[in-house]
């Protein structure tokens, strides 16, 4: 696919392509209004402290992690155009609550459940590799990530001027956060209203059940139960330095524990329920596939994705307390990490498209990660300004890049699991986020960094081991087993079926 191909509105799956970034796009702007609207915030309600900002960054992240679990087998049962428009809708609750919330418990619930939003993430994944055939998926996903992942840039900008200009007065900064709120109601209808899951003629690939991800072997089985258990760590994790801070009680926090092990244990039974019968009656050579590419790509989101959710957060306050700026020049300079998501991560899957290698490309990404966020550990308040705003730029090229290799692969790993192997590697993204997040609160902003560029270093170790080339990664179809196509062949006839019982009722 060729650059000028996506400004060809009238071409039915651009337009989907369209349609589904910007819906990624309201879901980040509404996820990430709060962090440039910090200081605003404080000052305004006099109790809040930077202790309590650092929470609600916690609170933002902690439950996108099962909610891309849970989302990435929704979307796989019924399509991404119903899922992604009832998040959309549902999610406009808490963000309009938490804009008007008064006091911590309003904020945090809020906050904790407005995290959900995302999980949205995950869907247009899946409905991009829909429309889009594997020799183009690189570059179709790296704009619907770059340009939807823009939203928290977006509202880095805007948010401050809509406060101050637009609504002005003591509330401004509510309404602003309100009005995130009312655009995702607004676009989850026309979302539903303007796309639809697959092209013409072509039927929704499903899997026999969508309770837990497919394995290929009993050792397999074993890997998938392993890399399950980080994802209800990270939610404890959370719970734990919260109860430290002071911000949720030691009865609340064993509570939190003991729905961790339950949820755990549940989805322990549904990977069992699902693989045991399927292993014992033995999977066909051409429907395996490795499952080590699934924790590979988990790694790697875990550092990038964890990383850009990390930095977003604490980017505006770190530069405005480094080069003392007021909030609205720093939320403009920090949007700079999350602005050249709209050409970096693009890139990233142009790259992956056409460089012959998809592993090496991965490769390449995640060490420019490890040299970016060394050098911005380095920025202090001696540096010119400017300087720290370069490094800090390319360090996104590389971060946002990744971004987008990882999510070239990962549609060709299992097409019919797509949506669940898109929520576990998204869902690592966040239990990232949530992991350098709570260190961040232990340490210094430069020392934060450092963190990061060694998650990179180790994803990058771990990936050079484990992460094999996909097959067909440049070919026009996915593959599909016999299994697959036989189930595509009965989705095309019930269709076809329809349409003819439907004219003739005409």
């Amino acid at each position: 696919m060729k650059v000028t191909e996506i400004f060809k509105f009238k071409n039915e799956r651009i337009k989907v392509l369209h349609f589904t970034w910007f819906a990624f796009f309201v879901s980040f702007f509404a996820w990430f209004s709060m962090a440039p609207l910090a200081t605003t915030m404080m000052e305004d309600m006099g109790w809040l402290t930077p202790q309590h900002i650092a929470a609600l960054g916690i609170c933002n992240v902690v439950l996108t992690i099962p909610a891309r679990i849970i989302i990435g087998s929704l979307l796989d049962k019924y399509g991404p155009r119903v899922v992604y428009s009832g998040l959309l809708i549902i999610m406009s609750i808490p963000a309009i609550t938490f804009a008007f919330g008064d006091t911590w418990a309003q904020l945090m619930i809020s906050r904790v459940i407005l995290g959900s939003i995302g999980a949205g993430f995950v869907i247009g994944i899946r409905m991009v590799a829909e429309w889009f055939p594997p020799k183009d998926v690189g570059f179709a996903e790296g704009i619907y990530g770059g340009w939807g992942n823009f939203g928290s840039a977006a509202g880095a900008m805007l948010l401050p001027w809509f406060a101050l200009a637009m609504f002005g007065g003591d509330n401004g900064y509510r309404y602003a956060l309100a009005l995130t709120g009312v655009i995702c109601f607004l676009y989850g209808i026309i979302y539903y209203i303007c796309v639809r899951d697959t092209p013409e003629g072509k039927a929704l690939v499903k899997p026999k059940k969508a309770s837990a991800l497919e394995v290929s072997s009993w050792g397999d089985m074993i890997k998938l139960i392993i890399w399950t258990f980080p994802l209800g760590g990270a939610v404890a994790l959370s719970s734990w330095r919260l109860n430290g801070m002071g911000f949720i009680s030691d009865t609340i926090l064993y509570s939190i524990y003991a729905v961790v092990v339950v949820v755990l244990i549940f989805q322990v039974l549904n990977i069992f329920k699902v693989n045991v019968p399927r292993l014992k009656e033995g999977v066909p050579e051409v429907d395996k596939y490795n499952f080590n590419n699934v924790a590979a790509l988990n790694s790697t989101y875990f550092a990038n994705f964890g990383a850009e959710l990390a930095i977003v957060s604490m980017l505006p306050m770190f530069f405005q307390l480094t080069f003392s700026l007021s909030a609205s020049q720093a939320g403009l300079i920090a949007a700079s990490f999350a602005f050249i998501n709209l050409v970096a991560r693009p890139l990233g899957g142009v790259l992956s498209d056409r460089m012959g290698s998809r592993r090496n490309v991965m490769l390449i990404y995640m060490f420019g990660i490890c040299l970016g966020l060394i050098g911005m550990g380095f920025i202090n308040s001696g540096w010119p300004l400017i300087l720290g705003v370069a490094i800090t730029v390319l360090t996104s090229v590389f971060v946002q890049g990744a971004e987008g290799a990882t999510y070239s692969i990962i549609p060709m790993i299992k097409k019919r699991v797509t949506g669940q192997i898109a929520g576990m590697a998204g869902a690592y993204g966040n239990v990232g986020a949530t992991v350098y997040l709570t260190l961040y609160t232990f340490v210094s902003a430069q020392q934060f960094f450092f963190i990061l560029a060694a998650g990179a270093f180790a994803s990058f170790i771990y990936c050079y081991f484990k992460l094999e080339e996909p097959k067909n990664s440049f070919s026009e179809e996915y593959y599909l087993t016999n299994e697959e196509l036989k189930q595509q062949e009965e989705a095309d006839a019930n269709a076809t079926a329809a349409l003819a019982q439907t004219k003739k009722a005409l």
